[in-house]
């Protein structure tokens, strides 16, 4: 297995753990304390780690969601909420989560220990909001919040290489949800508005940014051996399975 497809195995699992947070009742229902709405939660939870910039910075930075959705719910919340706060809650209900959901993993500690290494190789250029969430202090050390942290960190590096490589490709983000799986189904959910481009013509583009994402997010999976890759690969998998039961 090579540092490539250890990053590309890995997408799909890390996708389902951290969305496992994302969708759990009990962190909608805290993020409806703040008094948001869902779409201004998610917009200013993930981006809330940039601290208080211009909307078109977070559009900018998150990337494949419309800009006009994005800036929509930065600025609803900026109107009761700063952002960092949220991005803070946020973590706390990570780490919470974490400690409730990952800390009876018969693996943890080998789970952590690999992990932090690949997050720990990431050269964050290109990567603002990797960069920004990395950077912010996590208070709880128990082994389960740590984790789930670092689960966190490693979705967002490759949220983030996927978007670089969409644009190296010569695609717009909306481009590149139309020739994914979901199709105008993706585009709906993440604000687009019709009409939308045929998806026939750029599906070839689509896989070559797919495979420049999968070398460039490789780079930080180089950190570990052979073995180590295919070991952290089966972690994944195991606890995927594990949260899906």
């Amino acid at each position: 297995m090579t540092p490539e497809q250890a990053a590309a195995t890995a997408k799909t699992g890390l996708a389902t753990i951290v969305g496992a947070f994302a969708e759990s009742p009990q962190t909608l229902r805290r993020a409806r304390l703040l008094g948001l709405s869902g779409w201004a939660y998610h917009v200013s939870a993930r981006a809330g780690a940039l601290g208080d910039v211009r909307p078109e910075t977070v559009a900018a930075s998150i990337g494949m969601i419309a800009p006009e959705a994005v800036i929509d719910g930065w600025e609803a919340t900026a109107k009761s909420s700063a952002p960092l706060e949220v991005a803070t809650w946020h973590l706390h209900e990570l780490c919470t989560w974490g400690t409730e959901q990952l800390g009876g993993f018969p693996r943890l500690a080998r789970l952590h220990e690999l992990t932090h290494r690949v997050v720990a190789a990431v050269d964050y250029a290109g990567l603002p909001l990797f960069a920004a969430w990395r950077a912010m202090p996590v208070t709880d050390q128990t082994p389960g919040a740590q984790v789930a942290v670092l689960l966190h960190l490693l979705h967002e590096h490759r949220l983030g290489v996927q978007l670089v490589a969409v644009r190296a490709g010569g695609l717009t983000p909306l481009q590149a949800i139309i020739a994914g799986p979901e199709g105008e189904t993706g585009a709906v959910a993440f604000g687009w508005q019709p009409p939308y481009p045929p998806a026939g013509p750029i599906v070839r583009r689509l896989i070559w940014a797919e495979s420049v994402a999968d070398a460039m997010a490789g780079q930080a999976y180089a950190a570990l051996d052979l073995g180590e890759r295919v070991e952290l690969i089966g972690l994944l998998e195991s606890l995927r399975h594990r949260l899906a039961q």
